[in-house]
Formats: C-alpha cells, sequence, structure tokens
C-alpha cells in the first residue's frame, strides 16, 4: 500500500503539507502553492483565499492519488533527516571557508553550519 494511502493511520491529510502564497504582480492576485507538489498553484483575491483554493485543489490531487494507487508524497514536517548534507564547491570557496574557519578557532564544520543558521 503507498505510503499515506486509504488506511485511518497512515492517511496523509492536505493540511499537512508546506504551503507558501505569495502576491503576484503579473497574476494581479495571490498565488498559493505547496512544496510538495510542486507543479500545484492555485489564485485567490486574498491571502486565506489563495490558501483555501490550493488545499482544495491538493485535497482532490490525494483523492486521486489514493484511488489510483500511486505514492503520496510524505509531508514535509514528518519526513526524517539525519543532519549530514553534502555539499559540492569550488576549490576556492573550500580553501577561503577553511581559512575563515581556522582564523575563527572552530572546525570547518561548525564555520559552514554557522554561515548557514544566519
Amino acid at each position: 500500500m503507498a505510503k499515506g494511502s486509504s488506511d485511518q493511520k497512515g492517511k496523509v491529510r492536505a493540511e499537512e503539507y508546506s504551503y507558501t502564497v505569495a502576491w503576484s504582480e503579473e497574476d494581479e492576485a495571490f498565488i498559493g502553492k505547496v512544496a510538495e507538489f510542486p507543479s500545484l498553484a492555485a489564485h485567490g483575491r486574498t491571502q486565506e483565499n489563495a490558501l483555501r483554493e490550493v488545499r482544495t485543489v491538493v485535497e482532490a490531487v490525494l483523492e486521486d492519488l489514493v484511488e489510483s494507487g500511486e505514492a503520496i508524497p510524505e509531508p514535509l514536517g514528518k519526513r526524517a533527516y539525519s543532519g549530514r548534507l553534502n555539499v559540492r564547491m569550488s576549490k576556492d570557496l573550500h580553501r577561503r571557508l577553511a581559512l575563515e574557519s581556522a582564523t575563527q578557532g572552530v572546525s570547518l564544520n561548525n564555520w559552514i553550519t554557522a554561515k548557514l543558521a544566519r
């Protein structure tokens, strides 16, 4: 059974997803989007209306996915993260960051984490 399918215990609800709403000058409306379904969006005259509209779209998509037996994206808030991230960068950037961290007297990992947390 696909994750989040119709069994009550593991059922995923539309309100569990990560939404954003922003004004669009081009559309002259607020646009609601959902991070876990990047191709979905909905318009609204207010922020609240755009959020309500995009959640309605997500509810319909979830129903379709359950009916078709397709996998349902896990909400970001339910995903487990390891805290590890491998990042590729230029040799010059690596050298500069290593110099900065040495100057500050901290490990390169702690220096990069502090910079990312800002």
